[in-house]
């Protein structure tokens, strides 16, 4: 499998990014191909200086001479950057050679190039972005859409739902996930019009383990596996809780187990889910591990043939 990286996305590239290969080359016995995507140069002798050598037959850099800025324009920046890391990325998993693209660059550029390089799966209506939840009891769970899909129609919902069941139980390892309906109240009937509208729509899809709505404070308590709400609601909490871990940390709280499940770095980056091939978006701050848990989330969706079975998914309906 090959596995493309942009090396100069993040605050830290591409330091940071050559820290995670190496964790990631002492953590695996059968390594993927990966393919550095970055300046030569600088990328170069980072790998020498960290003992991966340029021969190294799994590391190959790809010159990228450009790179796409975090305040740039994103259809703009990489209509007139075709040179860039993140263009050229894309022009890697589009045209086959890379089975797999990580960058921890200008989120807008990525979600842009994955939706016009890459494109949806036939009959999903939107890709959609979820991040991980720890609950409070040890295990994970997923809530959806966090930031992709600000405005969305029911039908998207419950697709939504469909998408985070499947990353669920194919990624997360969770058996037969239970999803739930974000909302102002458990009972049906509950919310607004699109929580009211999208309700009877999870409730009569077969695909699903649909366990009705659930509020706010659920989320870090074992009541769903999967919870499921619009962009907009999803990012307010998502940034929320990004909050809470900063304030943790601040107040000399990093030593919580539970809170210290919050650090991104433990999941790496975020994956788009309804397209065809695996795109992982990191935080801008993405440090070595990070980098590594990316590598290790795109090289576990390649080997179980995610974006394949959410195709046969969604073929079947």
């Amino acid at each position: 499998m090959n596995i493309a990286i942009d090396m100069m996305g993040g605050d830290f590239a591409p330091l940071e990014a050559v820290k995670g290969l190496q964790l990631y080359m002492q953590h695996t016995v059968h390594a993927a191909n990966i393919l550095c995507v970055g300046d030569e140069t600088q990328v170069k002798a980072l790998l020498d200086e960290y003992s991966l050598s340029f021969e190294n037959e799994n590391i190959k850099i790809i010159h990228a001479p450009e790179v796409i800025g975090y305040h740039e324009h994103p259809t703009k920046a990489l209509k007139e950057k075709q040179r860039s890391s993140i263009a050229i990325g894309f022009h890697l998993l589009a045209s086959g050679k890379a089975d797999a693209f990580i960058s921890a660059g200008n989120t807008g550029a990525m979600l842009v190039g994955t939706m016009y390089t890459i494109k949806a799966i036939e009959g999903v209506l939107r890709p959609t972005i979820a991040t991980v939840v720890p609950k409070l009891n040890g295990s994970t769970g997923l809530l959806l859409d966090v930031g992709l899909n600000a405005d969305c129609k029911p039908e998207q919902l419950n697709q939504f739902a469909t998408l985070g069941s499947l990353y669920a139980k194919n990624i997360l390892n969770i058996i037969n996930p239970r999803v739930g309906l974000l909302n102002v109240g458990e009972e049906e009937g509950k919310g607004n019009l699109l929580a009211q509208s999208t309700y009877p729509l999870l409730k009569e899809n077969t695909f699903i383990n649909f366990i009705g709505n659930i509020e706010g404070r659920d989320l870090v308590h074992d009541k769903a596996d999967v919870t499921v709400c619009d962009g907009f609601t999803g990012n307010v909490v998502l940034k929320m809780a990004e909050s809470i871990y900063d304030i943790a940390q601040t107040r000399n709280l990093q030593d919580d187990e539970y809170l210290h499940r919050f650090h991104y770095e433990n999941y790496g980056g975020t994956p788009v889910l309804g397209v065809s091939k695996p795109v992982i978006i990191g935080h801008g701050i993405s440090n070595a591990k990070a980098f590594k848990n990316m590598i290790l989330l795109a090289e576990k969706m390649i080997e179980t043939g995610f974006c394949g079975t959410i195709k046969e998914a969604f073929h079947a309906e």
